[in-house]
């Protein structure tokens, strides 16, 4: 209804007497119903009388949502952001209270404590064989998403926070025990919800600092690699030009070699690209790293 160019908490407002209006309308014309008043007054003037007037409808004020409000309801009727993405408002000031992105955490070792941010997709809560409470719930920050366990106290102390669609700081242990799979070990949680001039004055502090160019690094392993993996991953990676640098890192039967791509391999950094990817390499060979100075 954005079209419409009406405020949708103005619409909302009025939608019952508009509703109202519209089946009166309908139930008239059914029943050949006028009034004086619905008669075109000239009839000669460039149209047919049909001797109905249409509908008139309540006029709609102008307020609208804050946006906060706006995209709850816009989450809670198609399941769905569409007017932004409540991350996108915060990213900087989330940034500036975390150590690692989702991305990053692969490079990071078993074990490594690490604090990341980003907004609860999903939750699901279980008991253990022997009957303890624990939680599984997805972590994600536009640029990665990972799967949180969480038990014992961490649970008891931090489950508020843990709700689908609320924006979080966690601290936790990196966990590569499932090769395929890296999950994060929650110690604490906490809601992020930082004020407007928090927000406003890490936008002013990003945009003093320069960006740091990054690439999209590939671990393979040339022992394992299919005959065409590398005339299909050519194929993936033109498939989602952008400004972010493939490098290699094969390791060969006579030692590791490190391969940069050409400009003409540059990529976006998507979801639908990690999946190609992902079916291609296997998860385990994608990661992405701040390039050298």
């Amino acid at each position: 209804f954005g079209s419409t160019g009406a405020s949708r908490k103005g619409m909302l407002a009025v939608l019952e007497q508009a509703q109202a209006a519209g089946q009166k309308s309908q139930q008239d014309a059914l029943i050949g119903q006028g009034s004086i008043f619905d008669l075109d007054p000239a009839p000669g003037a460039g149209g047919t009388n049909n001797g109905f007037a249409a509908p008139s409808r309540p006029p709609i004020p102008a307020e609208e949502f804050d946006q906060a409000s706006m995209l709850a309801a816009e989450k809670e009727s198609i399941g769905l952001f569409i007017s932004a993405h409540p991350l996108k408002q915060v990213g900087p000031a989330l940034r500036a209270r975390i150590d690692c992105s989702l991305a990053e955490l692969a490079e990071r070792r078993d074990g490594d404590w690490v604090t990341v941010g980003g907004m609860i997709t999903q939750t699901k809560r279980i008991r253990t064989k022997k009957g303890d409470p624990m939680m599984f719930a997805t972590l994600d920050d536009l640029e990665g998403a990972v799967e949180m366990l969480v038990f014992g106290k961490p649970l008891a102390a931090c489950e508020q926070a843990l709700t689908v669609d609320s924006i979080v700081v966690v601290r936790g242990k990196v966990d590569h025990k499932d090769r395929d799979k890296i999950c994060l070990l929650v110690q604490d949680a906490t809601r992020f919800e930082p004020t407007e001039g928090e927000v406003a004055q890490a936008r002013e502090r990003a945009a003093k600092v320069a960006p740091v160019p990054r690439s999209l690094r590939l671990r393979l392993d040339a022992s394992r690699l299919p005959a065409r993996a590398l005339v299909d991953l050519k194929d993936v990676l033109e498939g989602f030009p952008g400004d972010l640098d493939v490098v290699i890192e094969l390791h060969t039967s006579t030692g590791p070699r490190c391969l940069k791509l050409g400009p003409g391999f540059r990529v976006t950094r998507t979801a639908g690209l990690q999946a190609e990817l992902d079916a291609l390499l296997g998860s385990a060979a994608l990661h992405e790293t701040a390039a050298p100075a």
